[in-house]
C-alpha cells in the first residue's frame, strides 16, 4: 500500500514539474520574443532621434542638398567599438530607399561590420549615417550584402548648410559616410565595412521575411513602428527640409 501511495505521489509530481517546466519554457519565448521586438522598435526610434539631432544644427549637419538628392539612406544608432583593430567594430540600424512616388519604402534592418574605420571611434559608441547618392549606388545596396569601397565607392561626407554647393563628392562617391561622437559630427571613411540584411530582426520587425530588396522597393507593408523614422526622413529630405523640425529645434 505504501508503495503504491509512493509511485502515485511520484507520478503526481512529475506531471506536475512537467506542467511547470512547459509553463516556464512558455513565458520564456514570450519574454524574449517582446524583447527582441522592444529592441527593434528602440533602434528605429534611436535612428529618428540622430537624424532630429544632426539636422537641428544645420550649420554642423548633412547639407539640405545631399538629403533632398539622396536615394537611400541608412542610420546605425550608436555603434560601438567591441575590439581592438580590423573587423572589432558591429552595429545595427535601418535602411530606407526613396520610391517612384517620391516617398521612402518601409525599413530595413541591416548590420555593419568589419573594415578599418574602427580604428578612427577611439572606443567610444558612435552614430553612424549613410547616404547612398545615385542609381549605382543603389542598386549595390539592394544586394542585400555590399562592401564599402568594393561593391560601392565611398568619401566622407561633407558637413554645413553650404557645403553641398561642392560638386566634387557627386563625381567621386556612391555612398556619402557621416559619424556622430561625443556631439562632434563628421564625415567618415568607411571603406572596408560590409552592410548586409538583419534576416532575423526582418522576421521580427514584419512577422515574416522579406527579402532586402522586396523592402527597399516598397513591397513590404509599412507598420507602425517605421512610423517615427520616416516622419523625420520625410522632413529632413522633402520640400519644405531648411526649417528646422520643431520638436529637434526644442530638444
Amino acid at each position: 500500500m505504501k508503495r503504491s501511495t509512493v509511485l502515485l505521489t511520484s507520478k503526481i509530481f512529475l506531471t506536475l514539474y512537467s506542467l511547470f517546466l512547459v509553463t516556464a519554457a512558455g513565458f520564456s519565448a514570450d519574454d524574449v520574443k517582446d524583447k527582441d521586438q522592444s529592441d527593434i522598435e528602440k533602434r528605429i526610434d534611436s535612428a529618428a532621434k540622430v537624424l532630429d539631432e544632426i539636422m537641428a544644427t544645420p550649420d554642423k549637419g548633412i547639407p539640405d542638398k545631399i538629403m533632398s538628392d539622396a536615394k537611400c539612406i541608412a542610420v546605425i544608432p550608436s555603434m560601438v567599438k567591441i575590439a581592438v583593430g580590423f573587423g572589432g567594430s558591429h552595429g545595427k540600424g535601418i535602411a530606407t530607399c526613396r520610391l517612384d512616388n517620391g516617398k521612402w519604402s518601409s525599413v530595413a534592418p541591416v548590420t555593419i561590420t568589419g573594415g578599418s574605420w574602427g580604428l578612427q571611434l577611439g572606443g567610444q559608441a558612435v552614430d553612424l549615417v549613410m547616404i547612398v547618392m545615385n542609381d549605382d549606388g543603389m542598386h549595390n545596396l539592394l544586394s542585400s550584402k555590399f562592401k564599402i569601397g568594393a561593391d560601392a565607392s565611398a568619401a566622407a561626407g561633407p558637413v554645413g548648410r553650404h557645403a553641398g554647393a561642392d560638386t566634387d563628392w557627386k563625381m567621386k562617391a556612391q555612398v556619402l559616410t557621416y559619424s556622430r561622437s561625443r556631439g562632434l559630427f563628421a564625415g567618415i571613411d568607411l571603406n572596408g565595412a560590409a552592410l548586409t540584411q538583419d534576416k532575423d530582426e526582418t522576421r521580427i520587425l514584419y512577422g515574416k521575411f522579406y527579402p532586402f530588396d522586396q523592402i527597399l522597393e516598397g513591397k513590404a507593408p509599412r507598420t507602425s513602428k517605421n512610423r517615427s523614422f520616416l516622419a523625420a526622413l520625410a522632413h529632413y529630405t522633402g520640400p519644405n527640409s531648411s526649417e528646422p523640425k520643431p520638436s529637434a529645434a526644442k530638444d
